[in-house]
C-alpha cells in the first residue's frame, strides 16, 4: 500500500491543476480512463446570485485536500487503483452563447459515454444537468433521476435556459421516469398534487436515517440506469454558504455523504455535482463539500461495476 511517506507531493496546497490531482488530458476519448472529469463553468441560467461558473475551479483546488489519502476512509480499497481518471479540463464554449454551451456539452458527453467511459460533471449551476441527460439517454435509454436539492427544479415557468426547469422538461422529452426517480433535502414550494417524483423533503431527512433513506430511493429506483445529481444547496448552508439560493433547514453533509454511500451496486451511469459559488463561500467549505461528494461517487461508481481492487 501507498502511504503518505511515498508521495513526492502530498501537501494540501499545491498542485491542483487537475480534480484530485488527476492528470488533465484534452483528449480523454483517447486515454485508458474508466471516469473523465469535466468542469463545466456555466451560470448563466443562474435565477438567483451568479458565480458557480466559478465552481469547478474550486473544486479542483479544495480536491488536493483529498488527494493525499490513498484509502478514503471509510472505504476499504484504493479508488486509484480500482479505477483510471483523467480530467479533461473545462467544456470550452463561445462565452455568453448558452445555446453554443447546451449543444457543445451534448456533443461532448456522447462523445464520451460513446467511448464507454463514465462522465463526472462538475457545475456551474443546475442548467447543465439538461443537455447530460440528452447524452446519457442516447447511451442508457430512460433512466431514474436521483436529485439532491433544496428545490425540485420542476418549475414550468422560465426561460429556454433556467437552472429550475430542467426536471419539468427532462421527463417530457422522455429521458427520465419520475415514477422511479426521487428527490432528496427539498425545502421549496412545489405542486404536491401533480408531482410525480418522491420526495424525502429536508425535515423528514433530517429526522430518519441514512439507511432508511436509502431503502426508500432503492425501492423507487429498482434495477433502471441511474443518474445522481447533487445540487450542492441540499446541504445546509452552514455546510454549504458558497452557492447561488441557499435555503435553511438542509442535509448536512455527513448524512448526504452516507446516503451517497448506500448506493453501492445500483446501475449508477452519470454523475454530476453542481452550484458550487466560491465568491459566496467561507473557507472553502462549500468546494470541500462538492469535491468530497464527487470522491464519495467516484467510490461508490467502482464498487457497482465490479472494479475494486484491494
Amino acid at each position: 500500500m501507498t502511504t503518505i511517506a511515498d508521495k513526492p507531493d502530498y501537501s494540501l496546497y499545491s498542485n491542483a491543476f487537475g480534480y484530485l490531482r488527476q492528470p488533465l488530458n484534452f483528449k480523454p476519448l483517447e486515454s485508458d480512463a474508466n471516469v473523465v472529469v469535466i468542469g463545466l463553468p456555466f451560470d448563466m441560467a443562474t435565477t438567483g446570485r451568479s458565480g458557480g461558473r466559478m465552481g469547478p475551479d474550486a473544486i479542483r483546488r479544495a480536491s488536493v485536500n483529498l488527494a493525499w489519502e490513498d484509502t478514503r476512509w471509510p472505504w476499504d480499497f484504493s479508488l486509484s487503483q480500482s479505477i483510471n481518471i483523467v480530467d479533461a479540463g473545462d467544456l470550452v464554449f463561445n462565452c455568453g452563447d448558452a445555446e453554443d454551451f447546451t449543444q457543445r456539452l451534448e456533443a461532448f458527453a456522447t462523445q464520451v459515454l460513446d467511448a464507454g467511459k463514465t462522465l463526472l460533471s462538475f457545475g456551474g449551476d443546475h442548467f447543465v444537468t439538461l443537455p447530460l441527460l440528452r447524452a446519457h439517454y442516447k447511451k442508457y435509454g430512460k433512466m431514474a433521476l436521483l436529485h439532491f436539492d433544496a428545490h425540485t427544479d420542476t418549475y414550468s415557468q422560465g426561460s429556454k435556459y433556467d437552472h429550475g426547469t430542467m426536471f419539468y422538461h427532462a421527463p417530457r422529452e422522455g429521458l427520465i421516469d419520475p415514477a422511479h426517480s426521487v428527490q432528496v433535502g427539498i425545502r421549496t414550494e412545489y405542486n404536491r398534487e401533480t408531482h410525480g417524483y418522491q420526495v424525502i423533503d429536508a425535515a423528514t431527512a433530517n429526522d430518519i436515517t441514512a439507511d432508511d433513506i436509502v431503502s426508500q430511493i432503492r425501492a423507487r429506483v429498482g434495477d433502471m440506469p441511474l443518474y445522481v445529481t447533487f445540487d450542492i444547496d441540499c446541504l445546509d448552508p452552514a455546510f454549504a454558504p458558497g452557492t447561488g439560493t441557499p435555503v435553511c433547514g438542509g442535509l448536512t453533509s455527513d448524512k448526504a455523504m452516507k446516503i451517497i454511500r448506500g448506493l453501492r451496486a445500483m446501475n449508477i451511469v452519470g454523475m454530476d455535482v453542481v452550484e458550487v459559488a466560491p465568491a459566496y463561500d467561507s473557507a472553502d467549505i462549500t468546494a470541500l463539500a462538492g469535491a468530497t461528494l464527487g470522491l464519495e461517487m467516484l467510490h461508490v461508481w467502482a464498487v457497482g461495476k465490479g472494479l475494486v481492487k484491494k
